[in-house]
């Protein structure tokens, strides 16, 4: 039996699987209807779990306030309720987009700071969930052809989409920050 990788494909293994017809051996199909099985729970899990996220995202009043930020869904809202400290904690959005590990190492020798790599020390979940978000805003701004925020497309017309998308998820995170702050929707400037 071969059948193509991904979701849309188990149909036809689940077909085989049905079929008296094809050659395979019962332990085959037993183990095969049992994977099946499996992928079905999870998926019932996973959709009931996505339902209740979206519920509390629209209940919760942080929740829907970090929503308004262009590239932050309620999976990553969530994550920053989750696992965040109180943002009040921090001084500055620039700190905790630090603790997030999304600002630039600094090297600094004779009063003059160096900036370098991204760290990636600090909070991996938040940070990677930020990464993807600044990814499809990204994805969104190429698609388009343009954005009403200046800033953002002459960082993607001069910089590769990762390194875009890191000072995206900077500048958002430090936005989570000022929106938790002044608890106040974002605003776009």
């Amino acid at each position: 039996m071969v059948a193509p990788k991904g979701p849309a494909s188990l149909r036809l293994l689940e077909n085989a699987l049905v079929d008296e017809a094809a050659d395979l051996p019962d332990p085959v199909r037993e183990m095969g209807t049992i994977c099946l099985d499996q992928i079905a729970q999870l998926t019932a899990v996973i959709a009931r779990l996505a339902n209740e996220l979206e519920a509390a995202s629209k209940t919760d009043t942080d929740l829907e306030r970090f929503s308004t930020i262009p590239g932050i869904g309620p999976v990553t809202a969530g994550a920053v309720a989750a696992f965040a400290p109180d943002l009040d904690t921090f001084g500055s959005g620039r700190n905790f987009a630090a603790w997030l590990g999304l600002v630039p190492r600094q090297r600094s020798t004779g009063g003059k700071a160096k900036l370098g790599a991204v760290s990636k020390m600090g909070q991996a979940d938040i940070r990677r969930l930020l990464i993807v978000g600044a990814m499809s805003v990204i994805r969104w701004v190429a698609r388009k052809g343009g954005s009403p925020n200046r800033w953002l497309a002459a960082l993607v017309a001069r910089k590769p989409k990762m390194v875009a998308a890191v000072a995206l998820a900077n500048k958002m995170a430090r936005m989570i920050w000022a929106v938790s702050t002044k608890q106040e929707d974002y605003r776009m400037a």
